[in-house]
């Protein structure tokens, strides 16, 4: 009984609250589509209303006539209020409703011209208010439409009274009717023209501030491992003098104990543990430190073959098929054969891990094209567990991992995505809870002959080639990639903020330099 008493009193809240989020979010959708000329048109109709009221009241005519121009104006109201109801329920659709509106306004207006007298009567100012709102709504073309049936409808509501008026007097209303619709429709436009451009430039300025709030997070992120590669350096190097001194007298104790002792199986203990520390002592040092790179023309496959070589073993014990799939015909980009082999080795570990039972191990390399540019792409794939997609946002940051504590430090993938920035490349990782996970790991290639051509600092005279200090200051697009700078320093480049001359800042794709390098190829 108290449960339906629950019931009964909580549903008309929920009814309640149901539609008091339905009314809101209607107010919202006519707030979003009013315009100035829909005030217009409702103060007009009020105008009107009024003034034919007025007009009832004070007039002398026949009381036949006024009847009739009673009924009329009934009309007018029943129509006015029903388009205005369907306006509050659809306000999306507000262009065919006043395209409704519009014929039953020359319907009343012709109405009212026809009982009140025809050429004769006042009321054929009501065809000018009628084409100049109208006009002023839908712009020039409609509006000389609209002034044009204007005009044949009050000719066919003068019941055929010629005689009432000289054709030239019926001539000058009738081009009364055209002279307001062409300024007040060239108006239109103009406003129009002038409002679709400001919310142009509004949607480029919030592009733009998106893109500056996106580069500021990017300093900060690199800021922030800058700051932490420092501070974990220098840790490093304080654990490494001390390490190294265990590290070495565990080995000699090591060697000296009995096999099968209980000493000698805690001295294994400590010397594994040793080892462990000493291999992540290494990756730190390798994340944190400014590498020197030695970027030379050369095939990326011998790189993954001798990265390859040293798994081939451990494949093999683990039952993990391991596939090659290496394009031979890749030509030779500018990459460091020691660091990109140290980065296929990382993936490659990190395949192997989680493929403890067996599973395939495909290695690819081909050619692709990215944002207009060329690309070689190393592509490993495993047929592993696969990652959360929550884990995927979050595998290239340092000390991130999904292995269990002491199976790993965290920076496999962050070296590997430290490399690629190096190359000006790009990594982008894919997986599927139970099917395995791919990384893809993009390196530019822009052929000799075309690094002949006309480059980006010499079409823009930005003057990189001329800038002096060091050279991390310098575009990361200068010397090497003259002609596919968008991708190396610019919108589509996926490393930290960098160059002192290319930041990164604006659309690349409105560049006039890309505009003739990708869209028209005409330099």
């Amino acid at each position: 009984m108290l449960l339906y008493k629950s019931v009964k009193n909580s549903c008309p809240r929920i009814s309640c609250m149901t539609l008091k989020e339905k009314i809101h979010k209607q107010a919202g959708n006519i707030r979003a589509n009013l315009e100035v000329a829909d005030i217009a048109f409702v103060s007009l109709r009020i105008i009107i209303f009024c003034g034919g009221l007025g007009w009832l009241l004070f007039s002398d005519n026949p009381s036949e006539t006024l009847g009739l121009v009673e009924k009329i104006g009934f009309f007018f109201a029943a129509y006015s209020v029903l388009i205005y109801i369907w306006l509050l329920l659809s306000p999306e659709m507000k262009k065919s409703i006043y395209g409704f509106a519009l014929i039953f306004d020359l319907l009343f207006a012709s109405l009212l011209v026809r009982q009140t007298g025809g050429f004769g009567s006042s009321f054929f100012n009501g065809f000018y208010l009628v084409t100049a709102l109208y006009t002023f709504y839908y712009g020039l073309t409609a509006g000389i439409g609209i002034a044009a049936i204007a005009a044949v409808a009050y000719f066919l509501s003068s019941s055929y009274g010629f005689y009432e008026l000289h054709w030239t007097d019926f001539l000058v209303r009738i081009s009364f009717l055209f002279l307001l619709a062409v300024p007040l429709g060239m108006l239109s436009q103009k406003l129009k023209n002038d409002k679709l451009r400001i919310e142009t430039l509004n949607d480029d300025l919030q592009k733009n501030l998106d893109e500056l709030r996106e580069v500021q997070v990017k300093l900060i992120q690199t800021e922030k491992l800058s700051a932490l590669g420092r501070l974990t350096a220098d840790v490093a190097h304080e654990i490494r003098n001390p390490l190294t001194s265990i590290g070495g007298f565990a080995r000699r104790l090591n060697k000296k104990l009995l096999q099968g002792s209980r000493e000698k199986e805690y001295s294994d203990i400590v010397v594994a543990e040793v080892d462990r520390l000493e291999r992540i002592l290494r990756d730190v040092l390798s994340f944190s430190r400014e590498t020197k790179y030695n970027l030379e023309y050369q095939g990326i496959n011998t790189a993954i073959k001798e990265a390859l070589s040293a798994f081939y073993g451990i494949c093999k014990e683990q039952s993990i098929e391991l596939e090659e799939k290496l394009d031979s015909s890749l030509p030779e980009i500018l990459i460091d054969r020691d660091q990109v082999r140290q980065a296929v080795n990382n993936l490659l570990s990190n395949a192997v891990d989680v493929m403890s039972k067996g599973g395939k191990l495909t290695v690819k390399t081909y050619m692709e094209e990215l944002h207009d540019v060329d690309y070689i792409v190393v592509e490993v794939n495993d047929t592993g567990p696969g990652l959360p997609v929550e884990a995927l946002n979050l595998i290239f940051d340092p000390f991130y991992t999904t292995k269990e504590i002491g199976a790993g430090s965290g920076l496999g993938l962050s070296i590997c995505k430290k490399i690629i920035d190096d190359h000006n490349g790009l990594i982008f990782a894919d997986s599927t809870l139970g099917q395995g996970t791919s990384f893809k790991m993009y390196f530019p290639y822009q052929s000799v002959e075309n690094g002949k051509r006309t480059k980006c600092w010499e079409f823009t005279k930005c003057g990189v080639e001329k800038s002096e200090g060091a050279a991390h200051m310098r575009c990361p697009a200068y010397p090497n990639y003259g002609r596919v700078c968008w991708a190396i320093a610019g919108t589509f480049c996926g490393k930290k903020v960098s160059g002192a001359i290319a930041q990164k800042l604006g659309n690349c794709k409105k560049c006039e330099f890309y505009q003739r390098i990708a869209v028209r190829k005409d330099v």
